[in-house]
């Protein structure tokens, strides 16, 4: 069975690092960029400075999960896929993949991720937008399995906090 790592959490928060650092530790696994399961729609919406609907997600949380199932098929140990993955419900569609899915959840605060949003060149995804995620995030649920890694700390300290969350949870 597949173990899929979903990073998540707003945009800025490391997903993407974090990623390919664990991507290292999982013998080059598959990993997928969430930002390119986005339709150009939704990129241009977001480039606009406009949030998206629910109705705009569902697609691209689709795609992800269909993803995530082609390596389940593939017989993959594991995969990882970079995700905001901001409401409880988007994860729902996530886990709908076939396999287990483990969710790393990023919290470095605020001012840390708006400084990262605002050092990025062109990117579709303006730092402005970074409040209308914080309203809408809920929490991971007890019917969720992860963790918060809220180390606001350099990108090695923060991968060693995952690694030995997935090791402690006997995963790799």
């Amino acid at each position: 069975m597949t173990t899929h790592f979903v990073m998540m959490g707003v945009c800025g928060c490391g997903k993407t690092t974090a990623a390919l650092s664990l991507q290292k530790y999982l013998d080059q696994c598959p990993y997928a960029e969430g930002d390119d399961f986005h339709t150009q729609a939704n990129r241009d919406k977001m480039g606009a400075g406009i949030p998206l609907t629910d109705e705009d997600r569902y697609p691209w949380l689709g795609n992800l999960r269909d993803w995530m199932t082609e390596q389940e098929k593939n017989g993959e140990k594991y995969s990882i896929v970079t995700c905001s993955a901001l409401k409880h419900h988007y994860r729902d569609i996530l886990r709908g993949t076939e396999g287990k899915v483990a969710f790393i959840h990023l919290t470095p605060p605020q001012a840390i991720n708006l400084e990262r949003m605002l050092s990025r060149q062109g990117h579709y995804m303006k730092a402005g937008m970074l409040d209308s995620q914080l309203e809408i995030l809920e929490e991971l649920g007890a019917d969720e399995y992860g963790v918060k890694i809220d180390n606001p700390g350099s990108p090695e300290a923060v991968e060693a906090d995952i690694v030995n969350w997935v090791k402690a949870q006997g995963l790799i």
